[in-house]
């Protein structure tokens, strides 16, 4: 081999050398990158807990309570709700429902003889309102809606970590609900019975209000 050859052999092996130390050094530094990005938590962090702590059967029983009271402490008698709403539905808006995104919410107190069900929804014979006017509650099995979640205005999507929660929460009022008013009731043997009962509806049509009771009595 002759001087000049391996001087060209050398420097492409020093070129090679370079290259790989080039590269080599690329890697360590997406190394570094990667570490420096990445956040060591702790197990026991509570960042972690995330959706998991929230568990909506003991959200119903700490807040179903305080629902049931509030909605005990504003419900209007049946016949002075329904003329207002009659007389003018924004001034009744206004000054007896909280507003919700699905419509207003009414807190009501209905004394009235059970008529036809089905599905645990039964109409309500009740004096004082208007003819057309049909009054139903709902017993369950299903309980639906989630008007107990929104009929105090104390409770914002804002409070919950996503929709889910949300909905859960609103299910979960729902659930006590038939746990501490409903478990106690025959709701198979209410036709014909006179009963009170004290709860929530949207009012979605004017000449229709279904109810979700915080308290039921059977007379």
């Amino acid at each position: 081999m002759t001087l000049e050859t391996q001087q060209i052999a050398k420097r492409r092996a020093t070129k090679t050398r370079k290259r790989r130390i080039t590269w080599i050094g690329v890697v360590v530094l997406v190394v570094v990158g990667i570490a420096l990005g990445t956040k060591v938590v702790p197990h026991d962090d509570p960042a972690l807990e995330g959706e998991a702590a929230f568990d909506p059967e003991t959200f119903g029983q700490e807040n179903f309570g305080a629902v049931r009271d509030a909605v005990l402490d504003q419900a209007v008698d049946a016949e002075e709700l329904s003329a207002a709403i009659e007389a003018d539905p924004d001034a009744a808006a206004e000054e007896y429902a909280e507003d919700a995104s699905g419509g207003a919410i009414y807190s009501v107190t209905v004394t009235g003889v059970v008529g036809e069900g089905a599905s645990g929804i039964y109409e309500l014979d009740v004096d004082g309102v208007p003819d057309d006017l049909l009054i139903r509650v709902q017993t369950g099995p299903a309980i639906n809606g989630t008007e107990l979640r929104d009929a105090t205005g104390t409770m914002s999507f804002g409070d919950f970590a996503n929709q889910i929660q949300f909905q859960d929460a609103a299910t979960a009022l729902n659930n006590q609900m038939k746990d501490e008013v409903l478990a106690d009731v025959d709701t198979d043997d209410l036709e014909g019975k006179t009963i009170t009962t004290t709860g929530v509806f949207t009012l979605i049509n004017p000449e229709a209000w279904l109810i979700t009771p915080v308290a039921l009595e059977v007379q």
